[in-house]
């Protein structure tokens, strides 16, 4: 039930609404039966990943708006403006900043694991 957890009913509605969708729309454009989508913003049923591509297809919003709220992804607030400075950077220096987060996480990973054990 992991969509429950991140409030993925609410959003649904929410994002419905405002796109100006009635439950009985929004299931017409998805190809879904109405009860489907009234069970999802009930938070009686969880949709599948077609369902959801579909909705987030219809709703014209990226797939993780509607699984995730705004602050849940993306970098730490402590972090967001080293990050929003790597947009700046050229296209090599990019490929070497990635290269050196991903070992950082390689290694972060492995400590977790290692001390798990």
């Amino acid at each position: 039930m992991w969509f429950m957890l991140m409030n993925f009913p609410a959003r649904l509605i929410r994002l419905r609404k405002e796109k100006g969708y009635t439950q009985q729309s929004l299931a017409d454009a998805v190809g879904l039966h109405v009860n489907q989508i009234k069970k999802y913003e009930a938070g009686t049923a969880q949709p599948t990943l077609k369902a959801l591509v579909g909705v987030a297809k219809v709703l014209r919003v990226r797939l993780d708006a509607l699984v995730f709220e705004d602050d849940e992804r993306g970098p730490d607030e402590d972090l967001r403006l080293q990050f929003e400075a790597l947009g700046q950077f050229s296209a090599e220096e990019k490929k070497i900043a990635k290269a050196v987060i991903e070992g950082l996480i390689l290694k972060h990973d492995a400590h977790r694991f290692s001390a798990a054990s």
